[in-house]
């Protein structure tokens, strides 16, 4: 870092950093909502969707909340992933948060389900921070290996 050096009137160096290193400073030691916002949130988990030849399986990225948060629907071909989470208030100790960034709140995730989704089976679990949903597919949507048919 190259620090400028100004004369004062009075004789005395001054040494006062660039303006650049001010504004690197200020971007990497402030949250997101200090840049654009207070009102700016990211709550929505990211999600990864896998297919296998059984069944398709989504991930959802959701550290620090309990199974208990979760809300799954289906309603006909929407699959709708949801949470709801209470921030915790220290009221009754005498700590004082200076700085939160933790995001509580709630998200709303829908997908619309494939034809060859067995609705009636989806299972769902909750295990380090990440929510997995299993997705069965349909006997008929299943990959069926190659066969050699004999002729009779």
């Amino acid at each position: 870092m190259t620090k400028v050096i100004v004369n004062k009137p009075n004789g005395k160096r001054h040494h006062r950093r660039p303006v650049m290193h001010n504004l690197l400073n200020d971007f990497f030691n402030s949250s997101l909502s200090d840049l654009i916002g207070s009102d700016f949130t990211t709550s929505t988990p990211s999600i990864n969707v896998i297919e296998t030849k059984d069944a398709h399986r989504m991930e959802v990225a959701a550290p620090g909340l309990s199974k208990e948060a979760f809300d799954l629907n289906i309603d006909k071909d929407l699959f709708t992933i949801s949470a709801t989470v209470e921030a915790t208030d220290n009221e009754e100790t005498d700590e004082k948060i200076i700085r939160r960034e933790f995001n509580y709140g709630t998200f709303k995730r829908s997908f619309t389900l494939p034809d060859t989704v067995n609705k009636t089976e989806i299972s769902a679990k909750y295990e380090n921070g990440i929510l997995v949903i299993h997705l069965p597919k349909k006997e008929e949507a299943k990959e069926v290996p190659p066969r050699k048919v004999e002729i009779s």
